[in-house]
C-alpha cells in the first residue's frame, strides 16, 4: 500500500508576478506571536506556493450571518488571490446539504479542493481527505479546545484543521418574560419547565425542533440527555442508553414538550424557530446568536425586536450543564490537484488577522477555536450576547463520554438520539423508545 504523504512540498523559490520573492513576501506579511491559538504569519510561517493561472475550490455552508460570507468572498479570498495569484472559488450551500456533496466528491473523485465539514464529518469522510498532521503542528492546533481537535483528528491523524465553532444559547423575549411575571432566568431544567409553562399559557411557547436538522435539534437533545446522566455509550464505547439517566431525561422531555413547547417543532428545520421568533409566535428558543444579530443588523422581525432579546445558557440537570458546540473543520481532499495552494489558503484563513476578522464580524455568533478567545475585547461590545463567551467550557462532543469517532458521527447523522426524544414527544412508550434506540445503537457500535 502506498504510504500517504503528510509533509508539505514546495517548489523552489521564484519571484512572483508582483516582483516579490516567496521569502520576501512571507517576511513582509508575518505578524508577531501566535495569539488566538494560531500559527504565525499570513501563511503560518511558511512561504506560499506562488503560481500562475491556478485556482482552488472551497465548499462551505451558507452562513446564517451573511456578513461572514461577504467578508470571505469580498475581502479574505481576494486578498489571498492578490498575494498568490491563485484564484479562489468560495461556494456556499445549506448546511444540511454538505454531507451529500461531500459523499459525491469522495465517491466520484471530482469536487472541491477544500471541504468545510461540520461536527466530526471528517471522521466519516476520512478516506477522502489528506493527512493534515504537519499543518496542524505548524498552526498549533494543540492549543485549540479539545472538542474541536476531536472533530478533526481521526485516530492519530488530523484530517482537517479546526476553524471555529458555533454555540447555541436560549434566546428569549425580555418583554414577554416581564409581562408574564418571570423575574429571574432559569438555571435548571425544572426552572425552565416552570418558565415554559407560563410562556405557553401566555401563547408564547418555547420553540424547539426535534426534526432531522444539523444544528438546533442535536444541540438540544444531546445536552438534555447528558444533563440527566444519560449517554449513548460509556467511556469504553459500550452502548449504555438503557439507563435511569436516559429514562429521567425522557420523562422530563415528555412533560416539557406537552406543557411548554410548540408541537410543530417536531418537523422544524434550523430556520423554522428563527422565523417563529421573528413572527412573535414563540417566547424562547435554543439557537445561535443569529436571531439576535439579524434582528439588530438586518431588520429581521418587527421594529425594535433586537432590544427585547436576551440569552441564557442551557439549563443544568442533576448531572450538570452541557452544550454541544458545532465545530467547523477545513479539510483538503485527496482528489485536489492543488494541495499546496489549498494548504496555503487554510494558513491564510488561520492567520491571526484574518481569523480575528472572520470571528469578530459574527459578533458573538462564531466562537474562536481556543480559550484565548474567551478574553477577546469584542465580548464587551454587546451585553446581549456576552453569555456565549462562557459556553465553550461546557462543550462536549457527540458520543460523550465515549469517543467522538465515526460511530458517534453515524449516530448523529442518522438522528438516533433526536428520534428517541421525538418518539417520546409524540407519545410513544418511553421504555419501548429506549429499547428501540438501544437496538439502533448496537447495530452501529456492536
Amino acid at each position: 500500500m502506498k504510504k500517504e504523504t503528510q509533509e508539505i512540498t514546495r517548489p523552489n523559490g521564484k519571484a512572483a508576478a508582483s516582483g516579490w520573492t516567496r521569502r520576501g513576501f512571507v517576511t513582509s506579511t508575518a505578524i508577531a506571536g501566535a495569539a488566538m491559538g494560531t500559527g504565525v504569519g499570513l501563511f503560518g510561517g511558511q512561504a506560499p506556493a506562488f503560481a500562475q493561472s491556478r485556482s482552488i475550490h472551497m465548499l462551505a455552508w451558507s452562513h446564517f450571518i451573511p456578513n461572514a460570507d461577504k467578508l470571505m468572498t469580498d475581502k479574505i479570498a481576494k486578498d489571498f488571490e492578490a498575494a498568490t495569484k491563485v484564484k479562489v472559488k468560495y461556494e456556499t450551500i445549506g448546511g444540511n446539504s454538505l454531507p451529500a456533496r461531500a459523499t459525491s466528491a469522495v465517491e466520484s473523485g471530482k469536487g472541491p479542493d477544500i471541504l468545510q465539514l461540520q461536527w466530526n464529518q471528517a471522521h466519516l469522510f476520512a478516506k477522502g481527505l489528506v493527512r493534515h498532521n504537519a499543518l496542524a503542528a505548524e498552526l498549533k492546533v494543540d492549543r485549540h479546545y479539545s472538542f474541536m481537535q476531536e472533530a478533526a483528528k481521526v485516530g492519530d491523524h488530523f484530517r482537517g484543521i479546526p476553524y471555529y465553532g458555533i454555540g447555541n444559547a436560549i434566546a428569549y423575549r425580555k418583554d414577554i418574560f416581564k409581562n408574564l411575571g418571570i423575574t429571574s432566568l432559569p438555571d435548571t431544567w425544572d426552572e425552565y419547565l416552570k418558565v415554559g409553562k407560563k410562556l405557553k399559557d401566555g401563547d408564547y411557547p418555547i420553540g424547539q425542533t426535534l426534526g432531522h436538522t444539523f444544528g438546533d435539534a442535536p444541540t438540544f437533545a444531546y445536552p438534555l440527555l447528558w444533563s440527566f446522566g444519560g449517554a449513548e455509550v460509556d467511556r469504553r464505547g459500550k452502548v449504555a442508553i438503557n439507563s435511569k439517566g436516559t429514562r429521567a431525561a425522557c420523562e422530563f422531555l415528555k412533560e416539557f414538550w406537552d406543557t411548554a413547547c410548540d408541537p410543530g417543532g417536531l418537523a422544524w428545520d434550523d430556520g423554522s424557530n428563527n422565523r417563529a421568533f421573528y413572527g412573535e409566535t414563540i417566547g424562547a428558543t435554543l439557537n445561535g446568536a443569529s436571531i439576535y444579530f439579524n434582528a439588530r443588523y438586518n431588520n429581521q422581525g418587527p421594529p425594535g425586536l433586537a432590544d427585547k432579546i436576551g440569552h441564557f445558557l442551557n439549563p443544568k440537570g442533576p448531572a450538570g450543564r452541557y452544550h454541544s458546540i458545532l465545530p467547523f473543520v477545513n479539510c483538503i481532499t485527496r482528489l485536489s490537484k492543488q494541495k499546496d495552494a489549498a494548504r496555503d489558503f487554510i494558513r491564510f484563513l488561520m492567520n491571526q488577522k484574518n481569523l480575528e476578522s472572520y470571528i469578530t464580524v459574527q459578533k458573538g455568533y462564531g466562537l474562536g477555536p481556543s480559550k484565548a478567545w474567551e478574553d477577546h475585547p469584542f465580548w464587551k461590545e454587546d451585553p446581549a450576547v456576552e453569555v456565549f463567551r462562557a459556553e465553550a467550557k461546557y462543550g462536549r462532543n457527540f458520543g460523550y463520554p465515549g469517543p467522538f469517532g465515526r460511530r458517534a458521527s453515524e449516530v448523529q447523522t442518522k438522528y438516533i438520539i433526536i428520534d428517541l426524544f421525538a418518539r417520546v414527544a409524540k407519545g410513544d412508550s418511553i421504555n419501548d423508545s429506549i429499547k428501540q434506540t438501544e437496538r439502533e445503537l448496537k447495530n452501529i457500535y456492536g
